[in-house]
């Protein structure tokens, strides 16, 4: 559980486990909270790590007029400080609904783009405990599973490759203004924090009235309580997969009978809705009231059911699970570090070439006609294993294939890797464990190193 930080001396042991071997780039706005963190960062370095790289980096949202020159505020600020900085504008077209989302979706791009630039495999935010109450109560308003009462994870991997960590989410804000008023230095007010079209501003009016003070203590307690429960869960989840999941042929995912007679419905569930996410390609876990449902199904009976783009085939040696033929990708070029049907990633390995093969590349689902040609497991029912390979990406030439799923893509210069769907975009350090044991599962990459120094991935490595 979380502890509020209200010393005067704020940078004692805010960054003491951080990794910072590859720098930092620190996220700021100009607001109090990121340029507190800012100050606190360049402090800990100047003290512990000089030769540590640090870059500030101010996205732009080009949603205000004054957002541009308030960029080029930040930039004097850090230059003054020998703090090297970087202004990115967010550019295109805006939505015009869920701007929020999209604007926090395009500053996690950036900064990431950024940090990949410089070979840099850290981000730093400044989000406070203030921030943290708020998100617990705009979820506790909408969220009827509670997994989204743990709130903001301490660290976050974006794209399975680059760590966003949040040092303060212990601090309150107050804290944080103080001693930016002990150094005489001042911040830059956003008005669209005080925006009432938006849910945060209004959640943050309230507040500042009344009981605001112990609605907040009561969110943070709430925080901390369904981050056990969380982490228990995904720890039970992982184990389960361990235990029960196989995978005979690429695409295709077997659970033991034995898991649908198991006694802990939660976390059977719970591994359930991210095995069918996964298989599906879809970034959200399977809807837990359908879901629960249907592993109550699985206990009683053999059946065949679609969820989550996601064929569950219940037989007596096995429950079977595969991608539905529907919706697949329609055939196209390869597009490096793209995702393909959000079950593959797409990797170009130097110039392609088709050794004069007619046609141009592309990657196509193998379809039921080369999946008749695979090699099949003999433990497997043919028919089973012939309906995942047809879902599976194929590098195809001129109407003949080249190569599915992966094997030997490399040859072609392109390989094909499995991800973990519904936490390939965003991981919360919260739910390490099952992310881990999925990735093994299917043949995705391992989890990058943990960003705190002395912890390995897995359960209780996150700084709380």
């Amino acid at each position: 559980m979380l502890t509020l930080d209200t010393k005067p001396d704020l940078s004692n042991s805010l960054f003491s486990d951080l990794d910072f071997s590859t720098g930092a780039v620190a996220a700021v706005s100009g607001g109090s909270d990121s340029t507190a963190l800012l100050l606190l960062l360049k402090d800990h370095l100047d003290r512990t790590a000089s030769a540590a790289r640090l870059l500030a980096v101010t996205v732009d949202h080009g949603l205000r007029p004054d957002s541009a020159t308030e960029a080029r505020l930040v930039a004097g600020f850090c230059a003054e400080r020998g703090i090297a900085h970087r202004i990115l504008a967010w550019s295109g077209d805006k939505p015009a609904s869920g701007l929020p989302a999209a604007a926090r979706e395009a500053r996690y791009n950036l900064l990431a783009t950024a940090a990949e630039a410089e070979g840099i495999k850290l981000i730093l935010t400044g989000h406070t405990a203030d921030d943290q109450a708020e998100t617990v109560l705009m979820r506790q308003a909408r969220d009827a599973e509670g997994r989204g009462l743990a709130g903001m994870a301490p660290a976050t991997l974006h794209d399975w490759r680059t760590w966003i960590v949040r040092p303060l989410l212990g601090i309150r804000r107050a804290a944080l203004r103080a001693m930016l008023r002990r150094r005489h230095i001042g911040w830059i007010e956003d008005p669209t924090n005080v925006d009432a079209r938006f849910e945060r501003p209004r959640v943050r009016a309230a507040l500042a009235q009344g009981e605001g003070e112990q609605r907040i203590a009561e969110a943070l307690a709430r925080a901390g309580q369904a981050v056990g429960e969380r982490e228990g869960v995904g720890h039970r989840a992982a184990l389960l997969i361990d235990a029960c999941a196989s995978r005979p042929v690429p695409g295709l995912i077997r659970l033991d009978r034995d898991f649908a007679g198991h006694e802990d419905d939660r976390a059977a569930v719970y591994a359930l809705r991210i095995l069918l996410a996964t298989v599906g390609g879809v970034s959200f876990l399977a809807d837990e009231a359908r879901c629960a449902a249907l592993f109550s199904r699985l206990r009683s009976a053999p059946l065949r059911a679609t969820l989550s783009r996601t064929v569950v085939d219940a037989r007596k040696t096995g429950i079977f699970l595969r991608r539905e033929n529907r919706t697949l990708p329609a055939p196209a070029p390869p597009v490096d570090n793209g995702l393909w049907d959000n079950r593959r990633r797409i990797t170009l390995h130097g110039r392609i070439t088709l050794n004069d093969r007619p046609g141009d590349l592309v990657i196509a689902p193998l379809g039921s006609a080369a999946a008749k040609r695979a090699f099949l497991s003999e433990d497997i029912p043919a028919s089973l294993s012939r309906a995942a390979l047809a879902a599976e990406p194929s590098l195809w030439a001129g109407g003949e294939c080249l190569d599915f799923a992966g094997g030997n893509a490399s040859l072609q210069s392109v390989s094909i890797v499995p991800v973990v769907a519904p936490f390939q975009r965003f991981l919360p350090s919260f739910d390490l464990e099952p992310a881990a044991a999925v990735a093994v599962l299917v043949g995705a990459p391992p989890l990058p190193a943990s960003p705190f120094r002395g912890h390995d991935v897995g359960r209780g490595w996150a700084k709380a």
